[in-house]
């Protein structure tokens, strides 16, 4: 019998002296891309840094006690106390999170979780066997023994409890900067060329994108949602005679708009004619402009008074067709290049959204500007890095390159998408020249939910992404391009289990 478990133990210490090395060393090979797959994991995300490099000091330390008899009893102790853990994390994995990403290595990486899930519970007893046998040489303090496996596995538990809770607290309400990507959540399904790489999305409804081209600017190109039918439309306008500068398509239900803020004019036509009227002419000069309804528009302008950027509402109706809130947008250096950003409406959640383009701050406001949140993007730049300096005509010109945070964004109800320009902890940069990044927040309250790329088409970025409930559609390049979205992952982009999101 004593035969028996000196042979036991044996094996059972030579099994995870084996498995110990053969994990930490594959981490080590390919160590960046282990932490960036402990980025990822909703338990560990927020200590990656920190895990990634204890993991495999914990591993080796465990080799070491077992390869020395007069210290292998704590080295099977140690053993038990990490595979208690790693199954603790696998399960909540697998029971209590919306991601399921790898953080294995070598052969274990081809196993799926409920496999991996077993193989660590078989370890777990394995050790336990170990430990029994071990112990058996002094009966009489088997209930010590008994009382220190209990509180190992327990503080084994409650350790990695603790981590996947403080973690989803950071990633969604304070977070350092760490990404957590849904796991391939697009799939290409429709792609259509388009005559050039020009265009942008003007609106959309349940049977049509509205697109429009700069190079095109009096021409409305309408494709059925199933992409299979592109019509363009040339636009007639009641008067021309003005020097346009950066005239723009708007599409709102029935009507679309035409408009450009340094003449300025609007104008707005029915969809079923090609014709449109001159609406606002000489109304107020805005460089941002936001469709609300058809008579009501969210704008931004440069204040003749102080030279900065400010918000307001532009109303056809009113008897005082302007109002401004020049508290809106804050002034942290010049009031204009600090407060740059874009401007947009959300139709289904009748919200004005403003995302500050180098900072890490968004505006949530109703439908009349008022402001319902101050919201923060992951990133940690919270006040804009650039220098401005004034020219002897009173123009303002950056005098160095900034650092630009959010790029283009756009909405679906109670979701807010936004493109980023800055990397996150533990990312890869080769992923980032080969992709461009969506970050995904709520906009009922300060969470963010999440982050999702799309591949680079023949080394083109997606310069525009218009989301609905059943697809996201991407121009890249002179491609237009139309995903499904992965059954698992419809929550992140419909509308209508959005609100489902905000009372988990």
């Amino acid at each position: 019998m004593k035969n028996f478990q000196s042979i036991f133990i044996k094996a059972v210490s030579y099994f995870f002296i084996v498995l110990f090395i053969y994990a930490s060393v594959s981490k080590l090979l390919d160590f960046e891309n282990f932490q960036v797959q402990i980025a990822q994991s909703p338990l560990l995300s927020s200590y990656a840094g920190f895990i990634s490099y204890l993991v495999i000091i914990v591993e080796l330390i465990i080799v070491l006690l077992l390869s020395i008899p007069r210290i292998k009893k704590i080295g099977l102790y140690a053993s038990m106390a990490l595979m208690v853990a790693f199954t603790i994390y696998i399960y909540l994995i697998l029971n209590f999170s919306d991601f399921v990403p790898c953080s294995c290595g070598g052969i274990l990486e081809k196993l799926g979780w409920t496999e991996h899930l077993v193989f660590n519970m078989v370890c777990v007893v394995l050790t336990l066997i170990g430990i029994i046998l071990v112990e058996n040489n002094d009966s009489t303090r088997m209930f010590i023994y008994g009382i220190r496996v209990i509180v190992i596995i327990l503080v084994s538990s409650f350790s990695v409890v603790y981590l996947y809770y403080s973690s989803e607290y950071m990633i969604k309400s304070d977070n350092n900067f760490t990404r957590r990507y849904l796991t391939h959540p697009l799939i290409v399904d429709k792609t259509i060329d388009l005559a050039n790489e020009h265009f942008y999305f003007a609106g959309s409804d349940d049977k049509r994108l509205f697109l429009g081209s700069p190079l095109a600017p009096l021409t409305l190109t309408s494709i059925t949602t199933d992409l299979t039918n592109l019509e363009n439309r040339p636009i007639k306008p009641d008067h021309t005679a003005y020097t346009f500068h950066n005239l723009r398509l708007g599409v709102k239900g029935s009507n679309f708009f035409l408009y450009d803020g340094s003449v300025p004019i609007i104008y707005r036509g029915q969809l079923s004619s090609d014709k449109v009227s001159t609406v606002s002419f000489n109304d107020v000069f805005f460089n941002q402009f936001a469709i609300i309804d058809s008579s009501r528009f969210a704008i931004r302008i440069r204040s003749g008074k102080t030279g900065e950027y400010e918000l307001g509402i532009l109303d056809l109706k009113a008897k005082s067709k302007v109002t401004v809130l020049p508290s809106l947008l804050e002034k942290q250096i010049d009031g204009v290049f600090d407060s740059d950003g874009q401007l947009i409406v959300d139709y289904k959640t009748k919200s004005i959204i403003y995302m500050y383009a180098y900072r890490n701050q968004f505006l949530v406001m109703d439908d009349y500007l008022k402001l319902k949140n101050r919201m923060k993007t992951i990133d940690t730049v919270s006040k804009a890095r650039i220098t401005a300096q004034k020219l002897s005509d009173g123009r303002t010109k950056m005098s160095s390159p900034p650092m630009k945070v959010n790029s283009k964004i756009t909405t679906n109800g109670l979701l807010i998408f936004n493109q980023s320009n800055l990397m996150g902890k533990h990312e890869s940069k080769e992923h980032w020249k080969n992709a461009t990044v969506f970050d995904i927040y709520k906009t009922s309250k300060q969470e963010y939910v999440g982050s999702f790329y799309i591949d680079h088409l023949n080394n083109k970025p997606v310069s525009q992404i218009l989301v609905t409930d059943h697809y996201l559609y991407a121009i890249t390049g002179s491609k237009l391009l139309r995903y499904q979205y992965r059954k698992s992952d419809t929550k992140y982009f419909k509308t209508g289990e959005a609100e489902n999101l905000i009372k988990e």
